[in-house]
């Protein structure tokens, strides 16, 4: 599978200086030490965070919360998913905080993976006109990311109760159920993501992109690895069912509401129930360019 391009990623999501004025915070804003290597992304987030907050001064109270006066995008988004998935009295705010904020910070690769998706969404959907709206506000992208500190806690840690809970809660918030077993990789876009749901043994490539309503299943009860393995850049339709140890090749494309069953070869479209691949269609890089025509 492809390596992740995260300094690419930062590369485009440079923005260069512009004057924004500064709107009082009632937080004193961390600053990063000369000597710490500058976050493109984060610095962005910042200053499109700032500008909204000009546009609309309502926001104030929210963007520092939650944004202003964070040290870092791993913060930032420990505290952001835990006010999401935190239940008061029962699963406290700050200690879902601080699970969160471990992972993400002893895991480089979760913070790679995190800046990835983030530049995912903003590149290929066109909805998506500033990189803080979808850190806020797209609940594709923050399943995600609860996912990959589950799939993290499950995996590495053998924590597998809270890797659970965090699946049940980003689940009942996000209507997004991904095991935490599941295998994702890096640039992934979840668009609407209403309805996702991916199994256990499913692993999924970089730069893939699939829609709402999509399920990567299994077949019936068996055990042991039972559901689709999804290859690099592949896009995936709305409704879409893969269901199986089925591979989905490289490029490939998923037709809305398809029922696959088969493997699909790289670079081919597969569409109906059951699916069918269609001679002579071959894609490039359709996870990108988000063509869902045939």
């Amino acid at each position: 599978m492809a390596a992740c391009s995260v300094e690419k990623c930062q590369e485009k999501s440079f923005l260069k200086s512009r004057s924004i004025p500064f709107y009082d915070c009632p937080y004193s804003f961390p600053t990063t030490p000369a000597t710490m290597p500058i976050d493109e992304t984060w610095e962005q987030i910042k200053e499109e965070a700032q500008s909204d907050i000009v546009n609309e001064p309502i926001l104030r109270n929210y963007y520092c919360d939650l944004i202003l006066f964070r040290p870092s995008l791993e913060s930032a988004l420990a505290a952001h998913l835990a006010s999401k998935l935190s239940i008061p009295d029962i699963i406290p705010r700050d200690t879902l905080e601080r699970l969160l904020h471990d992972a993400l910070t002893s895991d480089p690769e979760l913070g790679c993976a995190v800046r990835a998706d983030l530049c995912a969404v903003r590149d290929r959907d066109p909805a998506c006109e500033k990189m803080v709206h979808c850190f806020l506000y797209y609940k594709g992208f923050l399943a995600l990311q609860v996912h990959r500190v589950a799939h993290w806690l499950w995996t590495y840690k053998g924590r597998r109760a809270a890797a659970l809970l965090l699946q049940s809660r980003s689940s009942e918030v996000f209507a997004v159920d991904i095991h935490p077993g599941a295998r994702i990789g890096k640039g992934i876009l979840l668009d609407h993501a209403t309805g996702v749901v991916i199994g256990e043994t499913a692993v999924i490539g970089n730069d893939v992109s699939m829609l709402h309503g999509v399920t990567l299943g299994g077949t019936g009860k068996e055990a042991g690895d039972r559901h689709p393995k999804v290859g690099d850049g592949v896009l995936i339709g709305a409704g879409a069912n893969v269901l199986g140890n089925v591979t989905i090749g490289d490029g490939a494309k998923i037709g809305a509401g398809a029922v696959v069953l088969k493997p699909v070869p790289d670079g081919a479209t597969a569409v109906g129930s059951p699916a069918k691949v269609l001679e002579g269609k071959k894609s490039s890089l359709p996870a990108v360019s988000m063509d869902h025509r045939f």
